[in-house]
């Protein structure tokens, strides 16, 4: 097994855990069999995310120590996160537009998903409105946060402790060293946790297609067309010039992020590769202080796949039901969706609540979110896969905007990768 990379393992998972689902489809004793092997791998991924985000931030924090050119960086980041995800929903709108997933379908052929968990997530999601949201992001308590995994409130309080160790300077060495430490052992830990990754990949892959069937893409097989398609064009186009306009490549970036891309998909987790994105990027010539920040905070602000898909399924429902909405409803739905995919990032099943709350907003039927509920976890897969790429490329844009990229760094990390791949 050793002789074959992660990326060749995770890929045979998958193959594998689709058979498996297939073959054992609707079978109860294999998806009990198969569900906990998922679980324990998902719950791996959470256990490591927050002391590697609290270390990493802490340590680069620390080391910039200058509160102004941290004020700076986060106003560009914000700036730069808000841009991409604006072009990211007018794509998925022009998108629907253009394909029409949601015209002409037979709902009575479909199945519908029971959805009340989200819808009840929505309702206390909407009654916390925009300004709760701003003050949820400084926690009240640094422990609550943590335990739920809530990264907003997490980076609030790891950016100004870095901030104080900084200021009390020799004697803020020692929890320094700590805390590169803690950095350091966590790291350790990510690549033993990474050893597992294919067990996990095959036993989600494999519950998911047992409990719903290939049968259940079929009638649906239009919209996953179109949000597959729509991801490809954003990541090689949108994504593409914006890697040219910062001195990089698109290509060479997905050959660097090829078994964290995979490992993404498969298990439609962003958490499961920010450990190992922040670690790359800084290996490609980003500054510690730089990736440390701009990853975590784009793994709330910066979801382009996200963002995607949230504007084609809120027009698909609109259409599975046969109303047009106009230029100016269109315009509305952008907006509505640039603040409600920002407020809900910390909410469990975000794009389901989101696409639930401006469904709300704008009038149209929340039952037909039901019919894709469905379908969810294939979509779920690329969307992710999208969202690391975007915040992979937002470290680099960054890195060069402040004019801290190490370019001979990053050769040489792509040259040390050419080799390991002829090897």
């Amino acid at each position: 097994m050793k002789k074959f990379g992660l990326a060749t393992q995770i890929f045979v998972a998958l193959i594998l855990g689709i058979s498996v689902g297939a073959v054992f489809h609707g079978n109860e004793t294999a998806m009990a069999i198969m569900a906990p092997i998922g679980d324990i791998f998902i719950h791996l991924i959470k256990m490591i995310v927050v002391p590697i985000v609290i270390a990493a931030l802490v340590v680069s924090i620390a080391g910039v120590g200058d509160m102004k050119k941290l004020g700076k960086l986060g106003g560009k980041t914000i700036l730069y996160f808000e841009i991409v995800t604006t072009i990211a929903i007018a794509i998925g709108l022009l998108a629907a537009n253009l394909f029409h997933p949601g015209s002409g379908l037979d709902t009575s052929n479909l199945e519908k998903s029971d959805i009340s968990n989200y819808e009840e997530t929505t309702k206390t999601a909407e009654s916390q409105g925009f300004a709760e949201s701003i003050v949820h992001i400084v926690p009240k308590n640094i422990f609550e946060s943590m335990a739920q995994g809530d990264l907003l409130p997490i980076i609030f309080f790891s950016v100004l402790f870095g901030l104080g160790i900084a200021a009390i300077g020799e004697k803020g060495k020692p929890v320094l060293g700590f805390f590169e430490g803690v950095l350091e052992a966590m790291f350790w830990v990510t690549n033993q946790v990474m050893k597992f990754a294919p067990f996990g990949v095959f036993a989600l892959i494999g519950v998911t297609v047992a409990k719903f069937g290939i049968a259940t893409l079929i009638p649906l097989g239009k919209l996953v067309l179109v949000v597959y398609v729509t991801m490809v064009f954003f990541v090689f186009v949108v994504l593409g010039i914006i890697a040219k306009m910062s001195g990089t490549s698109i290509f060479v970036l997905l050959k660097v992020l090829k078994d964290e891309l995979i490992l993404a998909f498969t298990t439609a987790s962003s958490e499961a590769v920010l450990p190992r994105l922040m670690d790359k990027m800084e290996k490609f010539g980003c500054p510690k202080s730089i990736t440390s920040f701009v990853i975590p905070t784009g793994y709330t602000f910066n979801l382009d796949g996200s963002s995607i898909y949230q504007a084609i399924a809120s027009l698909f429902v609109a259409q599975m039901y046969g109303i047009n909405l106009s230029i100016t409803q269109q315009i509305t739905l952008l907006l509505v969706l640039m603040l409600t995919s920002k407020g809900m990032a910390g909410v469990p099943g975000a794009s389901f609540v989101v696409i639930l709350t401006t469904l709300g907003s704008m009038g149209l039927p929340l039952e037909g979110v039901a019919f894709i509920a469905g379908i969810d976890r294939i979509l779920d897969m690329v969307r992710t896969a999208v969202n690391v790429v975007g915040n992979s490329l937002a470290a680099i844009v960054m890195s060069k905007w402040e004019g801290e990229f190490d370019q001979e760094k990053a050769t040489d990390y792509v040259e040390s990768f050419k080799q390991s791949n002829v090897a």
